[in-house]
């Protein structure tokens, strides 16, 4: 059965694919739709979401809102470094990556601005700090301050005033992630009005993005990837509209893999999902048996990653891979401010 090796999610993609800024409008980018029942690809636009959602379906998006986590600042020797701010631990400390790594031992303080300093503290066994940070500010308010949009590697840019807006999707609230889901940048406030008078129900769901969405499956048993874990939450009125949605025989579209891995994490044997939050560490990849999603939107991944995998694991290996090829064939762009697809 192909699907099950890392090696199976090879492609070659030209660079010039690698969107390096977003559409001019979030609804104007091409969307790929995917029939599984009968294997066709058609070719859209995102705005044609709204006649593709039938009314009475559910839609869940995830409302994270990105950091300005990634921290410039300078070493006592003058030189440069970056502290890129994971999450807040109860502690009031934070887990961060740095760079350069060989410089930022325990015990290094890294200046970032007037009033504003970050010490490392520990290192961690998955190769993070621990770090304080100490500021004259609110903490909160010295990172929306003086940090920057996380823009991924593959962005080979610095971030502009711009991704402020356009790397958040708009119905975004609660800061906490180091990443977009990005399948959601694609939405506007008008196509949101339009699915809702068409009659799509939209529940929101939580889930903040840590760094190890960009991290690449380097071993070829996927079994052996570590995940790292993400905290996630969904409400009592969301987990009530998935079961009003079920029982009327209608299906779950997810916006993005986090909403996914949130509703998937949180889901009852019996395709229920439960109320609550978790620390999840889900690795969905064939064979999978999917206990809520029904239909998927995405944007295109990077090769041999996890979200690849997730996508065939609902979309099916060969289509999926087919999928992917025929985007590079027909001038798709790919990753997050790329174009989107549709798995139907």
């Amino acid at each position: 059965m192909r699907g099950l090796r890392t090696s199976d999610y090879d492609f070659e993609l030209p660079p010039d694919r690698i969107a390096q800024t977003p559409d001019p409008r979030r609804d104007g980018s091409r969307l790929l739709v995917v029939h599984r029942a009968s294997g066709a690809i058609e070719h859209r636009h995102f705005r044609d979401i709204v006649n593709l959602i039938p009314a009475g379906d559910t839609m869940v998006v995830n409302t994270t809102r990105v950091m300005r986590a990634r921290l410039l600042g300078t070493r006592p020797s003058g030189s440069p470094a970056e502290i890129l701010l994971l999450r807040a631990r109860p502690d009031g400390r934070w887990e961060a990556m740095v760079r350069p790594g060989s410089k930022l031992r325990p015990g290094r303080r890294v200046h970032i601005a007037e009033g504003f300093d970050i010490t490392v503290e520990e290192d961690t066994p998955r190769g993070t700090r621990i770090v304080s940070l100490h500021t004259t500010l609110p903490v909160h308010e010295a990172i929306e301050r003086f940090g920057h949009v996380p823009l991924p590697p593959y962005i080979e840019r610095a971030d502009s005033p711009t991704d402020a807006e356009r790397y958040q999707t708009v119905y975004s609230r609660e800061t906490g992630s180091v990443a977009a889901p990005t399948a959601g940048l694609h939405f506007t406030d008008e196509v949101l009005a339009a699915l809702d008078a068409h009659g799509v129900q939209r529940a929101p769901v939580l889930l903040h993005v840590g760094a190890g969405t960009f991290r690449p499956v380097e071993v070829d048993d996927p079994a052996q990837h570590e995940m790292h874990d993400e905290w996630c939450q969904v409400s009592k009125e969301t987990a009530q509209t998935i079961a009003a949605t079920r029982a009327r025989g209608g299906k779950i579209w997810a916006v993005g893999t986090t909403s996914v891995r949130t509703l998937e994490s949180m889901a009852t044997s019996h395709g229920l999902v439960r109320d609550g939050h978790m620390e999840t560490r889900a690795f969905i990849r064939p064979p999978y048996t999917w206990k809520v999603v029904d239909h998927l939107i995405t944007n295109f991944h990077l090769p041999r990653s996890t979200l690849i995998m997730l996508v065939a694991a609902l979309a099916g290996y060969d289509l999926t891979m087919e999928a992917y090829h025929v985007a590079i064939r027909e001038g798709y762009r790919f990753y997050s401010y790329g174009d989107a697809m549709l798995v139907v």
